[in-house]
């Protein structure tokens, strides 16, 4: 019976021991070196890009394109809320765009995003109105590096250039669609 109390002692002290070395991994675990990837957009961030029409070899500045932003949302204890989506201001004549996302103009100041990627949303004209997926303008370009305009206090994200086509040529795009 001694034999059995002292066994159960020890594995009790064991196990205590065990989880107290666990729970301070858990700890470190949070500053790993992937977290850069997870980390949570909390400061202004602005993502730009061009628009083009690709007809044939032919690239041609679409003026008055729009982009979509989305980033999936969370809430202070990294739970995952409703998403963020917001339209590019359209393109100017350069096909230009630029999209800011500032966590201040969200009603819910605990709510951080993640994951952000720009997609192809609207082409101004039916004769180049087929979006294609070159640097992922359909299935989403993710929002990798940025450069920090510090005088701005912003990070500014490039995405594209992305391509809309006629649609007589639109053969490259996959039968789902966008």
């Amino acid at each position: 019976m001694k034999m059995f109390l002292d066994n159960f002692l020890f594995s009790a002290i064991f196990m205590l021991l065990l989880s107290i070395v666990s729970a301070s991994d858990a700890e470190y675990n949070l500053k790993n070196p992937n977290s850069e990837k997870e980390r949570l957009l909390s400061t202004m961030i602005g993502i730009q890009g061009i628009v083009y029409c690709k007809s044939r070899s032919k690239l041609t500045p679409l003026q008055g394109a729009v982009a979509r932003i989305t980033c999936e949302g969370v809430d202070e204890y990294g739970y995952e809320t409703e998403s963020l989506s917001i339209l590019s201001c359209a393109t100017d004549e350069k096909g230009y765009f630029i999209a800011t996302i500032s966590p201040y103009e969200v009603k819910d100041q605990n709510r951080r995003f993640r994951n952000c990627k720009a997609f192809l949303e609207l082409s101004p004209t039916e004769a180049c109105d087929v979006p294609t997926d070159d640097n992922k303008g359909i299935s989403g370009a993710p929002l990798a590096s940025f450069q920090r305009l510090h005088d701005k206090n912003i990070k500014l994200f490039t995405v594209g250039p992305f391509f809309f086509v006629p649609g007589q040529e639109a053969k490259s795009i996959p039968d789902d669609g966008y």
